[in-house]
């Protein structure tokens, strides 16, 4: 052992152990304090927005840790540390283990290998530096929150840690100078004083919030992801068979038609016959409707979404009108989908068109229990979904082989067409006949009638529209028909329209009258879907094919958090209409819902300001809003158009890039005197809200700044006259001290000076400097 000890590498690691100086400890309570709050509210905040229970371990024993380190903070803690790193590995082992089933979404798992490590690390931070690395971490876990934040509880999580974070960066400044806090004696204690002002720290919040959030509102961004890794939900194993054609919403009470729902539902919608809707689950997310219910849902948050576009969030489609409701026709050929094991990616086929499309990533989070269906916008081509299987029906809409509970978290990317109204207004009308054979079915007790009115309706288009071009395209026609409804007097939306007769069909009652009204009234009209029922036969009566679909509108989009919210509420009908070689369109016949449903735009990136203007444009009138637009629009003009013509100059030549930088130089100089402008108006501002006697010290000590001798914020006025005399001669000296003893005896003995002496003083002093000046040139 000797001989081991004696080895040359040995002795010389000795040696270097022992010349190694010893790490300066940081002793500084308030720092350790706040860095501790720091790391609490980081820990805090990843639990908030990950709605987990880590922090109710995790905040007291981090706080445990700290505790120790203060009181071992000159030791050197060798056992510590050895624990510490069979933690941290034990800590890496268990990340890796969670890793398996989160590898579409591992913020989560990261962020609870930072709050282990944070935990393990502070039973050993005798340093700054040691803090610093809590710091960095307490940064880190905020991050991580707001990535995993959907509401607005993190907001004050992160006030709160810029409330800390602006003290703990002043203490580690103060701590890298070598300042120490400050003590009062008070007998034989010492109490220690806060190191700094309060009050312009709660200035400095006020203005670091305040610029934080007008960046902000003006920053453009795009809402959603740019990365290709999506949030999914872990695996969610199978105890039973996955039936394709069922779809198991508990509105609904009754068992179901061939088999092709189970019987599962707990609700008041019967399938057939008058009914009271479910006041919590939407009765269209079935695979037969009735639209003979009466009744009201009560608002419920279903959903999450973060989307890089707002648009229609599709469930499913129906091809078959029965009189009173709707079917899926084919509903027994829906087909499921398996995704490899190694992958939650399901891939999904698309079937060529001419429309353009773009693609849309929609990343959906479920509040509250929803049938097994999957929400998605149109043209779906990508899911990633926890299950093993997912299946896709006829109308290709999706279904999931269990219901969807509170937390589900799963992606989907669709390729939504963009919609070019002039070329579906040429698009052919020559259908394909399998379309004709679903989409143009309407039951032949009311399809002259209800193609008379339609055609009638047409033809006298040229009295509202005011134009005799008579509409022959069938995107027009849709358009129109659409509009029609919406704006109709005849046909409004009711409250409780009446129920239907057991062989009454919905759109002869809406169009004609139902049979059930009142005496002496005939009532027309009815729910918000019966519009896209009656839409969708009117333009098959025409010979349009056209089917109906149920989804949610976009919702509330929450501006800080950049998630739609969508309510049980949001959930409707509407109609989607076809056009050979460029698909399927949405159409919203609904009074008070916009005529074309939201969808994407070219360029989807926005700024708060503009959603903020779109909000106040809706309630302002439109000769208003159209006047104001046209105001914005001619000054945007005139300012991309001068910046446009300006950077045009460099590319005309050198003759252009000479003028371009002349102009550059010429406006460089104006904007610098504008600020030295600003500058002395501010200053003189400044001065006259002074006291006299205050007013004349501060202009001597800007003379004197100007001259090279700055006051340091330390120095006394004596001090400082005493240093600043023996650079001036005795003339100037004199003043200067008389000024600065002046101002001492009115700021702490209570004097009234001779502001008329001292502002002659002044201007003396003003002069010698100039006649001095004079002189040596």
């Amino acid at each position: 052992m000797q001989q081991l000890q004696n080895r040359p590498f040995l002795a010389q690691f000795r040696q270097r152990l022992q010349a190694k100086p010893n790490e300066e400890v940081e002793d500084s309570i308030w720092l350790r304090v706040l860095v501790q709050l720091l790391v609490v509210v980081g820990i805090i905040a990843t639990d908030v927005a990950a709605e987990t229970s880590i922090s109710l371990w995790a905040v007291p024993a981090s706080i445990l840790g700290a505790t120790w380190s203060w009181y071992g903070r000159r030791k050197n803690n060798i056992p510590v540390k050895f624990c510490i790193a069979i933690g941290m590995l034990l800590a890496l082992a268990s990340f890796l283990w969670n890793l398996r089933d989160s590898l579409n979404d591992t913020r989560l798992t990261l962020g609870e290998l930072l709050i282990q490590l944070q935990v393990l690390h502070s039973f050993d931070l005798p340093r700054r530096k040691d803090l610093g690395y809590s710091m960095v971490i307490g940064l880190i876990l905020l991050g991580v929150a707001a990535t995993l934040s959907q509401t607005m509880a993190f907001a004050p999580l992160l006030l709160l840690f810029l409330a800390i974070a602006l003290p703990v960066l002043v203490l580690d400044y103060r701590a890298r100078l070598g300042l120490k806090s400050p003590f009062i004696n008070r007998g034989k204690k010492e109490k220690i004083v806060f190191p700094f002002s309060v009050k312009r720290l709660v200035f400095l919040l006020l203005i670091a919030v305040g610029l934080g959030l007008t960046i902000f509102a003006f920053l453009p961004r795009v809402p959603g992801y740019q990365l290709r890794t999506f949030p999914v939900s872990s695996p969610i194993e199978l105890t039973e068979n996955f039936d394709p054609s069922s779809i198991n919403n508990p509105a609904y009470s009754r068992g179901r038609n061939s088999g092709e729902s189970s019987g599962r539902g707990l609700g008041r919608n019967p399938e057939k016959g008058a009914g009271e809707l479910d006041d919590t689950f939407y009765y269209g997310f079935n695979t037969t409707i009735n639209q003979n219910l009466r009744g009201m849902m009560k608002p419920k948050t279903v959903m999450r979404v973060r989307s890089q576009a707002e648009g229609f969030w599709r469930v499913l489609a129906f091809d078959k009108y029965t009189g009173q409701g709707w079917e899926i026709s084919r509903n027994k050929q829906t087909q499921t989908i398996d995704r490899p094991s190694w992958s939650y990616q399901f891939i999904l086929s698309v079937f060529p068109n001419l429309s353009k499309t773009q693609e849309v990533v929609q990343t959906y989070t479920v509040v509250s229990e929803m049938p097994n269906i999957i929400p998605a916008l149109p043209q779906p081509r990508q899911v990633y979904f926890p299950t093993q299987q997912i299946a896709i029906d006829t109308e290709r809409s999706l279904r999931s082989p269990v219901g969807l509970n509170e937390g589900l978290t799963y992606t989907v990317i669709s390729d939504v067409p963009l919609r070019d109204r002039t070329a579906l207004g040429k698009a052919s009308t020559n259908y394909p006949e399998r379309v004709k054979q679903y989409y143009l079915q309407v039951p032949e007790a009311i399809k002259e009638k209800v193609k008379k009115r339609t055609e009638e309706i047409l033809a006298n288009q040229n009295k509202v529209a005011k134009s005799n071009k008579p509409i022959t395209s069938a995107y027009e026609k849709a358009l129109y028909l659409a509009q029609y409804l919406k704006q109709n007097p005849n046909y409004k939306l009711e409250g409780f329209p009446p129920f239907l007769q057991e062989n009454e069909d919905l759109v002869e009652a809406f169009l004609f009258g139902y049979k059930n009204s009142p005496a002496n009234k005939k009532i027309t009209g009815g729910y918000a879907d019966h519009f896209a029922t009656v839409y969708t036969i009117m333009l098959r009566s025409i010979g349009i094919p056209a089917r109906v679909a149920a989804g949610f509108s976009p919702g509330t989009f929450n501006y800080f958090t950049g998630l739609y919210i969508v309510k049980n509420t949001d959930a409707h009908l509407l109609t989607e209409v076809y056009f050979p070689n460029y698909g399927w369109f949405a159409f919203d016949p609904i009074p008070g819902h916009p005529l074309i449903p939201p969808s994407v735009n070219e360029n989807q990136s926005f700024t708060l300001i503009e959603r903020f203007w779109k909000w106040i444009a809706g309630w302002l009138p439109s000769p208003v809003t159209g006047f104001l637009n046209t105001v914005f629009a001619a000054i945007a003009a005139g300012l991309f158009g001068a910046i446009a013509w300006f950077f045009g100059l460099f590319v005309k030549g050198w003759t252009g890039i000479f003028f371009g930088l002349l102009l550059s130089i010429g406006l460089a100089f104006l904007a610098w005197l504008a600020w030295q402008g600003w500058q002395t108006w501010r200053y003189h501002l400044w001065l006259q809200k002074l006291p006299p006697m205050e007013s004349i010290y501060q202009q001597m000590l800007k003379w004197l700044k100007e001259k090279g001798f700055r006051k340091h914020p330390a120095q006394t006025p004596s001090e400082y006259v005493n240093a600043v005399s023996q650079h001036y001669p005795p003339e100037r000296a004199e003043a200067i001290a008389e000024i600065s003893q002046a101002y001492i005896s009115w700021r702490y003995g209570g004097e009234n000076p001779n502001i008329k002496r001292l502002r002659k003083r002044l201007q003396d002093l003003r002069k010698t400097s100039q006649k001095k000046g004079k002189s040596i040139h």
